[in-house]
């Protein structure tokens, strides 16, 4: 009964990755000292692992970037633009694939999106009509065999071919990137037997297993597998669904010509009796049984029930324990959260904990003796459950008395227009999303603050500098709705979940959204409720400085509660509801103080969209309330904001025009204006701002090209309703970056404005 792993964090106990990849892209750091961090993070990540208890250890998660881009690079699949001889991407080239390059002859980034339903962002392999493949990069060798001289026993992990076609974009013209299958299979198989050489394993995960699929797709499945399974030789093949269950598809996984299926057990119990009565006979079943997408404790005992009652099926020799997926989305080791409260401590497990539970309940299933481990995990149970401190009846009270009318605005957007053009904005007016660098003095003085090195007189007197330098700098490019830049704000939702009640953060429960980037998410553990004002103070401070209009900047309670660890002991829509009366008592303290734009952040509201259609309605109904909920308590002259970005809007559109706000600003630009034709077709009746600016890339964008996709966005957006904005928030980016741009941006509305006027 073999315990594995999926994957595992990237970055490392204290984000070594992060700080030396940022140290490369300054150019203070070189490729071999890169190299020799990532080589020493490998080997600690195979070595924690295996003290836990791991027997099989994942080679290939690892990337710089992302595994999809590694995938991409692996075979060969470099778009034109990069120049690539051979399709054989150098470090560098990789790089710019990822952030793209700036200056003479820059280029674009690839696009991004969400992975799934988390808030994991992958780069969107590009794959032309004409496409060819190699094995052009032999990384994964190397690492497997970095693996097997550290004495361990190893799988190869790398993504699947149909989810990674199906999870790419048309470069050129639309075409059926599965007719690419059959060029593709050659280079996976050249790949799979240089691995069957060298590991036991190959673990190829395919995730859309857990979509609505097409019967043209299912029935890719078993040829593209028999012949994997052909090249193995003597190496096991396991295919990894993950996030969800196998719904109508699992008639199609239970008899894959393969060695090893793994499901979620977690998002997908249902599917465990259905799937054990048609499994093929030879068949082994790995059994996602801990929570790889949350930090709460195990419950032991339920799993090692589960699993026992496969292994009476099954025998032990065919069961194989892991946790759900990959535990890249959780934190790393929750022994280094020495500041976090005990008692909500003992109820969680990072990604270190969560290998040490695999491995209890595989000890268990098989007879030993952990009674006393299965005694104090019951305990920890209990007392959580039993906790006052989960419950708070004030909340309860305030949800039931709740009306229709708490949902909508006083009027429809038309209306609330007429009354809003009294804001005196021009056409195709300008702002940001709401976020400006956060320079190393910021961070700085803000962590000063946090560990009270420095006092509050002092760090206030700072943050009003920045803000006032904001300002100055906003006006001086030209920018017609401000923003006062959010020094004071460690990350969009954790700085909220600081100052709401129900909440507790950690100091180093760091996981990685996309590249470099690291969040460090708040952890969601009892009923959520507003004690008193958060943003107000901050935001009339800027207001104090300019004439013109200031953005309250809010994130919206979708949002919220998709990038916290949530949870698990009531429906996350109870538990959405609370966060959004918190943020309707801020829009509406906002409001009162004369703040006349209102913006709450809703990038998330895509990414929590369940991945079953059948699902998605209820989602989406209690989502849009949720929003409307937090935004409906306002007048009719105060006009509200929404943000969006690295989503596909075609699945939702219905839903974002449900959210009645009177603007909406999209990521736009990677995908030169792509996202609008969902715009186009549902004739979105509102406000919107496609993205101009790619503020993941340091390329600084010229007027003229921003231009361009301003024109483009008129063939869709009337100017009436046409907002000029980047595709996120400033606060990854530099100064000497965001203010050409930003002033090339305002060039690129002045120039469009003087041609439709």
């Amino acid at each position: 009964m073999l315990t594995h792993t999926l994957g595992y964090p990237r970055m490392g106990s204290n984000r070594e990755l992060k700080r030396k990849l940022e140290s490369y892209w300054k150019g203070e750091a070189g490729a071999d000292d890169l190299a020799l961090t990532a080589k020493k993070l490998r080997a600690q990540h195979w070595e924690d692992q295996m003290l836990a208890g791991v027997d099989l250890l994942p080679v290939g998660d690892f990337s710089y970037y992302d595994h999809m881009l590694d995938n991409a690079v692996r075979f060969g699949v470099v778009p034109a633009r990069y120049d690539v001889e051979g399709a054989k991407a150098s470090l560098d080239d990789y790089f710019r694939m990822a952030r793209g390059e700036a200056g003479e002859n820059g280029v674009a980034a690839m696009e991004m999106t969400k992975w799934f339903d988390t808030n994991y962002h992958y780069i969107v392999p590009e794959f032309s009509k004409d496409q060819e493949f190699s094995l052009a990069d032999e990384t994964i060798l190397e690492q497997v065999d970095e693996a097997v001289q550290l004495g361990h026993k190893v799988k190869a992990v790398l993504p699947g071919p149909l989810t990674f076609l199906l999870l790419g974009k048309c470069a050129d013209q639309d075409f059926d990137r599965l007719d690419l299958l059959e060029k593709l299979l050659p280079a996976y198989v050249e790949l799979i037997e240089k691995l069957s050489a060298k590991c036991e394993w190959i673990q190829f995960d395919e995730p859309v297993l857990t979509l609505d699929l097409d019967e043209s797709v299912l029935k890719l499945f078993s040829p593209v597998y028999r012949t994997f399974k052909e090249a193995a030789a003597d190496s096991k093949i396991l295919v990894a669904s993950y996030f969800g269950g196998l719904g109508d598809n699992l008639e199609v996984a239970a008899v894959l010509p393969v060695d090893g299926l793994h499901v979620d057990l977690v998002r997908g119990g249902q599917d465990l009796e259905p799937l054990l009565s048609k499994l093929s006979y030879n068949l082994s079943l790995s059994l996602g049984v801990v929570d790889g997408r949350n930090i709460w404790r195990a419950d032991l005992e339920r799993a090692v029930a589960a699993v026992k009652s496969v292994h009476a099926i099954l025998g032990k020799e065919r069961v194989l324990i892991a946790p759900s997926c990959s535990l890249l989305h959780v934190p790393f080791d929750l022994d280094l959260e020495t500041k976090l409260d005990a008692e909500i401590k003992s109820w969680m497990a990072f990604a270190r904990q969560k290998c040490a539970e695999i491995r209890t309940i595989a000890d268990a299933a098989k007879g030993e003796d952990v009674d006393a481990v299965l005694a104090a995990n019951r305990k920890i149970l209990e007392t959580r459950k039993n906790s006052p401190r989960v419950n708070n009846p004030q909340v309860a009270q305030r949800l039931a008395a709740l009306k229709p009318e708490d949902y909508r605005r006083n009027s429809v957007y038309e209306k609330r227009a007429e009354i809003q053009r009294g804001l005196g904005f021009p056409v195709l007016p300008t702002t940001t999303i709401g976020s400006f660098p956060q320079t190393p003095e910021v961070r700085s003085t803000r962590s000063g603050f946090k560990n009270g090195r420095i006092e509050r007189a002092d760090y206030e007197s700072f943050m009003r500098g920045y803000i006032e330098d904001c300002i100055r700098r906003q006006e001086e490019i030209g920018l017609d709705v401000l923003v006062h830049g959010e020094p004071e704000r460690n990350d969009m939702v954790e700085y909220f979940g600081e100052n709401f009640d129900g909440y507790c953060f950690t100091s180093n429960g760091w996981v990685q959204s996309y590249g470099s980037r690291c969040v460090k998410p708040p952890v969601i553990f009892g009923d959520v409720s507003r004690p008193g004002p958060i943003t107000v103070e901050w935001i009339n401070y800027a207001r104090s400085l300019s004439d013109r209009e200031v953005k309250g900047m809010l994130t919206g309670p979708v949002t919220i509660l998709c990038w916290s660890f949530v949870r698990d002991d009531q429906p996350r829509s109870e538990t959405c509801r609370q966060i959004a009366l918190a943020v309707r008592d801020e829009v509406a303290d906002l409001e009162k103080s004369g703040v006349k734009v209102i913006q709450i952040d809703e990038p998330a509201l895509r990414e929590g969209l369940p991945l079953r259609k059948a699902e998605q309605p209820e989602y989406l109904k209690w989502a849009e309330e949720c929003f409307r909920l937090s935004a409906s308590c306002v007048e009719d002259s105060t006009q509200i904001h929404t943000h969006m970005c690295y989503c596909e809007f075609d699945e939702i559109m219905n839903s974002i025009a449900a959210l009645d706000a009177d603007v909406i600003s999209i990521e736009a630009s990677r995908s030169r204006m792509e996202l609008l034709g969902s715009f186009r077709q549902f004739s979105y009746p509102n406000e919107v701002g496609p993205g101009v600016y790619d503020i993941h890339s340091p390329a600084i964008p010229a007027a003229d090209d921003m231009a361009a996709l301003l024109e483009k966005a008129l063939e869709v957006i009337p100017a009436e309703r046409l907002w000029v904005n980047p595709d996120c928030g400033l606060k990854t980016r530099k100064w000497d970056e965001v203010v050409p741009a930003l002033k090339n941006m305002v060039q690129a509305a002045e120039t469009v404005r003087r041609k439709i006027q």
